[in-house]
């Protein structure tokens, strides 16, 4: 990916309509990449005062309820940017005020974390659907205090790749946008000011009983945002030639369709920021603030 902050082959509409409508629900794999991304926290020391968890509701529940035990004496922010998800969020999350359960709990708050709020912001799931994902970044970077750190997951490149070859061996458009490498992620973290990135990933093998399963879940966790991807809805007869050609190329030996995903794991701090001093330099109030916060000053 270049530096700019659009990925080339992604419709923001697209995104836009997904954001809208897509499952008010955690999916599977999105519950199972955040268990395995919670087993990375034990070699975090930090404790945090507060956390955000950003999309809680498609980046797992069943997660969030995790992190809360492993962090239950810090406040949360929960974040979701469309109302209908916060709306499902407060449900499942939110303890009733008779609660005694809710007596003793760290406060929740959902709502955007303001700047410079939360010491760990955890965003699993969500930055692969981003329509401006360096935007998105640096809205990350801005919610964290200095030395806070962010924990993130999102797909890779390898991603339905079986899907993707077969796609282009029967000459039809692509079968989805182009996702972005974890070394151009890296990249683009410290672009935007975080500090010290560690990117790894893994490839998880999903199999199913048929095609109509396997493009279920596909159609739960997300659609195709190429820009272009068939222009318009495809009839009956091909929806069955796509589920013949699946199970004839994606078939194992143990007759089930194999399909891969890509899963990159990412972590990153909030450095101190640091300024260039020039004869005539000038330092903006937050950043000012921060430094006086941070309790070191301006280079002499």
């Amino acid at each position: 990916m270049t530096t700019t902050s659009r990925p080339p082959t992604l419709d923001p509409n697209a995104v836009s309509r997904w954001q809208r409508t897509a499952p008010l629900t955690s999916p599977w794999l999105h519950e199972e990449v955040a268990s395995r991304m919670q087993g990375r926290l034990e070699w975090i020391k930090l404790r945090p005062q507060a956390w955000a968890h950003w999309g809680a509701l498609r980046g797992g529940l069943q997660a969030h309820a995790e992190l809360a035990k492993i962090y239950p004496d810090s406040a949360c922010f929960v974040a979701e940017a469309q109302e209908g998800r916060a709306q499902v969020a407060i449900k499942n999350i939110a303890k009733p005020w008779w609660s005694p359960s809710q007596w003793r709990a760290a406060p929740v708050h959902f709502e955007m974390p303001p700047p410079d709020s939360v010491e760990m912001l955890w965003a699993n799931m969500a930055l692969h659907e981003s329509a401006d994902p360096q935007a998105l970044l640096a809205q990350w970077h801005r919610a964290l205090k200095v030395d806070g750190f962010l924990m993130f997951s999102c797909l890779g490149p390898d991603t339905a790749r079986e899907l993707r070859s077969l796609y282009a061996r029967l000459g039809w458009p692509p079968a989805g946008h182009e996702l972005t490498d974890m070394h151009d992620w890296g990249d683009m973290l410290v672009q935007t000011g975080f500090a010290e990135p560690v990117m790894d990933m893994e490839r998880i093998t999903l199999t199913y009983e048929t095609p109509e399963r396997l493009l279920q879940e596909l159609g739960e966790l997300g659609r195709n945002f190429h820009p272009a991807r068939f222009p318009g809805l495809r009839g009956r007869a091909w929806k069955a030639k796509l589920a013949q050609e699946l199970a004839t190329q994606l078939t194992g030996s143990d007759g089930r369709l194999s399909l891969t995903f890509e899963v990159i794991y990412g972590h990153a701090l909030k450095a101190r920021p640091k300024f260039k001093v020039s004869a005539l330099s000038s330092v903006s109030v937050e950043d000012m603030r921060r430094m006086l916060q941070s309790g070191s000053g301006a280079p002499g």
